[in-house]
């Protein structure tokens, strides 16, 4: 399964945070992490197995690191 987490992090601090997400070994399920403008500062690409492992991946990983203030996950219908 295919999802893409949607990150607003805190001004300025998108960079340290893909940096983290890059860097931390327990999201091994993580293709791409980007800056990127707009509504949101970060976007990760994940291919998980499951909605456990997926929420696993965004609750108790992404949402804990520091400067994330908000996530927004879409999860692809294909992949």
């Amino acid at each position: 399964m295919r999802a893409y987490i949607l990150i607003t992090t805190k001004p300025g601090t998108s960079e340290e945070v893909v940096a983290a997400i890059k860097r931390t070994r327990s999201l091994k399920g993580v293709k791409l992490a980007d800056s990127v403008y707009g509504r949101f500062d970060v976007v990760v690409v994940v291919e998980v197995k499951s909605l456990e492992e997926l929420t696993k991946l965004t609750y108790r990983i992404i949402e804990k690191l520091p400067n994330v203030t908000h996530t927004e996950t879409l999860v692809s219908l294909y992949s």
